[in-house]
């Protein structure tokens, strides 16, 4: 349909040209690409020039769906569109129906059937939108005021944040809930504030702060109580939350509100500012006399843990700007900002963090890993390299089940982390841990075939090194049907292909339990393997 659309526009365009000379110009021009915004200019006019109702209601369209953080449905489209600035209850008899806004924009609105969500026809009608910033006046502030105007409707306040279902849910709650403060943050006029201001207050008592959280937040981060409400996140934390420097800026002047308070799990305004990356945000909130930079929640955590944890450098940079900030405190589980921006592969923070002097690189958490450690498991070769370069980080410190960073790197198959490990000389390469299992028996295991071929290359490792329970790296890979690093391990002259385990099972036993046909293939295919060997229980492999 839209490219129908599309050729209908230009040949409009074509023949709207005097001259047969002028024509082929255009169309020329058309088929290269390059006359659609002439096509769209043209419509546009066509849309203004409709009748009062119908040239706003299309631009307004236009507005909406070319400026919204996310595509919108229909009935939520419609139910924004019969908001009135100034009114306290939605009129549902001002709602248009689709049909009505379809027919407004011309045919650059369609519906997308698949979704039920609203979309101009082409995605290059969307730049020309965006590069032609004269056609609609502040728009994001229009877009925020709808929003706020919305949410402090009777009908939305009246709907308690503690029950679990709304039924059924008013179709522009979700948007206007989650993103009014995106819209605010870009254009945020007197009337925004205004109306920002009358919806915080009492912001926990809202049903929009709940869906600002359900969306926006992991459940381990949710305020909730036991009722399902978002007990103690004041509208200074939803402004917080959201980034609106303005906003903030305005509730700290009404001297209400308390910059120390906290929520249901011990977060502050500060906190949710640098969990989301606000840096103006919280700029703002530590510039406030009673603002305690390092007040840490109900698990031990402060404001720097959850900007370095996300990634934030700029907030980070922030507060590891105050001399007041602990850039080392641990959480209850023993986990520092370090170790979270390790975790998350937060090269640049990781960078910040070990520019001061206070931090430990080597610090290990409740189950002994320390940052090398957790950039390792999660193959961040990049925060690895940065850790590494120190002298005093130690590459082979063992978590409480005895493995080590290599362990860890081989585990999870992440080749370039294993190369840059046994790069070091200093690094431990056939350590076994609480199982007995080594680097390579634990790559096996999971038929990491780049790190077997890696380590197989090392003289120190042995691959033939028994785990606890006898298990040898061939033992594992016959189990779980690796047929890749099987055939590896067998080109070697140093393998036993019939290295029972402590039941006495061996890697043809395993295989043929786990009815892995291509082992079982490889192994019988080799002279020097018993097809009869039984394990302790007198069991052979048929």
């Amino acid at each position: 349909m839209s490219s129908f659309l599309l050729v209908s526009l230009n040949i409009e365009a074509i023949l709207a040209e005097i001259t047969i000379h002028q024509r082929r110009k255009k169309l020329d021009e058309m088929t290269k690409g390059k006359g659609l915004g002439d096509a769209y200019a043209a419509t546009l006019s066509r849309m203004k020039a409709q009748q009062r109702s119908g040239s706003k209601l299309g631009m307004e369209v236009s507005m909406w769906i070319s400026h919204s953080e996310r595509p919108l449905h229909v009935d939520e489209l419609c139910q924004a569109l019969g908001v009135e600035e100034g009114s306290i209850d939605m009129n549902i008899e001002n709602i248009p129906a689709i049909e009505t806004l379809l027919a407004c924009t011309l045919g650059l609105v369609t519906v997308e059937k698949s979704s039920s969500t609203v979309r101009l026809i082409h995605y290059t009608l969307q730049k020309y939108l965006s590069h032609n910033h004269n056609l609609f006046t502040n728009p994001h502030s229009t877009i925020a005021e709808v929003c706020l105007t919305y949410l402090n409707f009777r009908q939305i306040t009246s709907i308690s944040p503690s029950v679990r279902f709304v039924s059924p849910t008013p179709p522009f709650l979700e948007y206007a809930s989650c993103y009014w403060g995106t819209h605010a943050k870009r254009e945020a006029t007197r009337s925004v504030k205004a109306l920002a201001l009358k919806l915080l207050d009492g912001y926990d008592k809202h049903i929009s702060s709940k869906m600002l959280l359900l969306c926006g937040l992991p459940l381990c981060h949710r305020p909730f109580d036991r009722a399902d409400c978002p007990t103690g996140f004041t509208g200074l934390h939803g402004a917080a939350y959201l980034g609106c420097v303005d906003i903030i800026v305005a509730l700290l002047e009404m001297n209400k509100w308390d910059v120390r308070a906290t929520d249901l799990n011990g977060n502050t305004a500060l906190t949710w500012a640098a969990l989301k990356g606000h840096e103006g945000a919280v700029r703002i909130l530590l510039g406030h006399d009673n603002a305690n930079p390092n007040s840490a929640n109900n698990y031990g955590q402060p404001p720097l843990y959850f900007a370095a944890e996300s990634g934030h450098e700029g907030t980070v940079r922030v507060l590891l700007g105050r001399s007041d900030v602990n850039p080392d405190t641990s959480d209850k589980h023993n986990r520092t900002p370090l170790s979270r921006a390790a975790l998350n592969g937060r090269e640049g923070v990781v960078k910040l963090l070990l520019g001061r002097s206070e931090v430990n690189p080597n610090t290990p958490d409740e189950y002994g890993l320390t940052p090398l450690s957790k950039a390792a498991w999660n193959g961040h070769a990049g925060v690895m390299r940065v850790l590494l370069e120190r002298n005093d980080v130690n590459p082979n410190i063992a978590n409480t089940y005895r493995q080590t960073p290599l362990s860890l790197a081989a585990e999870n198959g992440h080749e370039e982390a294993v190369r840059m490990l046994i790069e070091r000389n200093d690094v431990y390469l056939d350590t076994s841990n609480k199982h007995g299992r080594t680097p390579l028996s634990l790559a096996a295991w999971n038929g990491h075939e780049g790190v077997v071929k890696i380590l197989l290359g090392l003289n120190d490792v042995n691959p033939n090194t028994p785990g606890v329970d006898g298990r040898t790296p061939l033992s594992f890979a016959a189990e779980y049907g690796h047929e890749a690093v099987v055939g590896i391990l067998l080109e070697r002259n140093d393998v036993n292909p019939n290295t029972p385990n402590e039941d006495g099972r061996t890697p043809l036993w395993f295989a043929t339990e786990n009815q892995h046909e291509g082992v079982v293939r490889m192994l019988l295919e080799r002279n020097d393997v018993n097809p009869n060997t039984p394990d302790e229980y007198i069991q052979t492999p048929l």
